[in-house]
């Protein structure tokens, strides 16, 4: 892919002795959708308005096709690149249509009128970003989302080759969020190149097509969104545990943070069966094996965001078919499981007719002198699928004597107490 944007080496920041983007090479390929991720603080919006000028770098070069942007002027700058910065404050109460109008100050010579060609621009922008029905409204009267469509529509009035984005969904629902990068999609689906800083990191893996990872002003990781967003990468940049997944209806990746748990040598070795499903079992394993616990699963439908997981992190687990009520063999080997554990975690799951043997499975281990914690961050009766059968028979747990714990650090801090005294 042609190279329409691109940075060698540049070097630039605030003042002399405060250098914040260091040595940062990249390249943008006409019609390509770039994201730049990174931590607070790592230089992303500071790169950005080095790109546009803003900021002159003190080492280095920015190239718009074969040009050095220094061989340019503002307005020359202005036709090939529009940029949608993260904040936009006016003190005054423009309509819609004349902040769009904006857009066009680049094509036009002092005290020139609007020529039939610029009329067109700002209407076609308005219309690409769903405004129009705004123009005669006050900025100042509207929502945020319709505010950042607003913006857009200015920065397409320039007609650019380029548009940048600085965290555009910032502040705004996630209605919103979904909204504009849509937009951002459909614009670049019909040829605009598109680069965009963004904090989100399951935004970044589901709309951009190639992400650069910046770390302390410098490129950390530059690729596909599979090569960029690793457990590795992500822990090295920004300090926090991950599990990476793959949506099956999508394809796309996302992203789950662990928080830290505790680290006993005490739990060393002890084995703990875990009854989850749907995910809330996630956080728990981990921690469990951060733990050094030994830790089994199940049963859990393959597919089962807490079945993927237990696959990541090496965690034996009794599976069962997609989509499948628990089998008389999956059952059997459910059991086989709790047999060889020291403690039955049954998790906050949601209990229906296809699950509902994992609740007799739990049932059982009581009745084995199995010590069980049951999660219950919501009452069973919220989460009860089987007109109250999950309900009754989780009361029957509780009278013989399981634990409760209220979440996921409940449950650590009860596996380090039975470290500690095992009887």
């Amino acid at each position: 892919m042609e190279s329409l944007l691109r940075t060698e080496d540049i070097h630039c920041g605030y003042y002399e002795d405060q250098i914040v983007i260091k040595g940062v090479s990249l390249s943008v390929g006409g019609g390509e959708f770039l994201g730049v991720i990174g931590p607070n603080g790592c230089g992303k919006s500071t790169l950005i308005k080095a790109i546009c000028g803003i900021l002159r770098s003190s080492r280095g070069g920015v190239f718009i096709g074969k040009t050095n942007l220094r061989d340019l002027s503002a307005l020359e700058v202005a036709r090939r690149i529009a940029v949608v910065p993260q904040d936009f404050h006016t003190e005054f109460a423009f309509t819609v249509h004349e902040i769009v109008s904006m857009g066009r100050s680049p094509h036009l010579r002092r005290f020139q009128s609007g020529t039939k060609a610029d009329v067109d621009a700002i209407e076609g922008a308005m219309r690409a970003t769903n405004s129009l029905y705004l123009a005669e409204k006050r900025i100042t009267e509207l929502s945020g989302g319709e505010k950042q469509r607003v913006i857009i529509a200015q920065a397409l009035a320039q007609e650019p080759e380029i548009l940048i984005l600085d965290e555009p969904t910032s502040h705004l629902d996630i209605n919103y969020q979904l909204e504009i990068m849509e937009l951002a999609r459909r614009l670049n689906g019909e040829g605009l190149t598109v680069l965009t800083v963004l904090h989100d990191l399951n935004l970044a893996s589901a709309y951009c097509e190639r992400l650069v990872l910046l770390n302390d002003g410098k490129v950390f990781a530059d690729g596909s969104v599979d090569e960029v967003l690793t457990p590795e990468n992500i822990g090295k940049t920004f300090g926090v545990d991950v599990i990476v997944h793959r949506n099956p209806l999508t394809g796309k990746l996302y992203i789950t943070s662990i928080p830290k748990t505790y680290a006993s040598s005490n739990s060393e070795g002890m084995r703990v069966h875990v009854i989850c499903g749907s995910g809330t079992g996630a956080v728990i394993m981990h921690g469990l094996k951060e733990m050094g616990c030994r830790v089994s699963a199940g049963v859990l439908n393959v597919l089962d965001t807490d079945e993927e997981i237990a696959e990541k992190l090496g965690i034996q687990v009794v599976a069962e078919a997609p989509f499948s009520p628990i089998s008389d063999e999956a059952f059997g080997l459910n059991m086989g499981a709790i047999e060889g554990a020291d403690l039955v975690v049954l998790t906050n799951i949601p209990i229906g007719a296809g699950n509902f043997r994992n609740l007799l499975a739990a049932e059982k281990a009581l009745g084995m002198g199995k010590r069980m914690v049951l999660v219950e961050e919501t009452p069973m009766s919220e989460r009860d699928y089987t007109e109250g059968r999950a309900t009754r028979l989780l009361e029957k747990l509780h009278q013989r004597g399981a634990i409760i714990a209220t979440d996921s650090r409940g449950v650590f801090e009860i596996v380090e107490r039975m470290s500690t005294c095992p009887t």
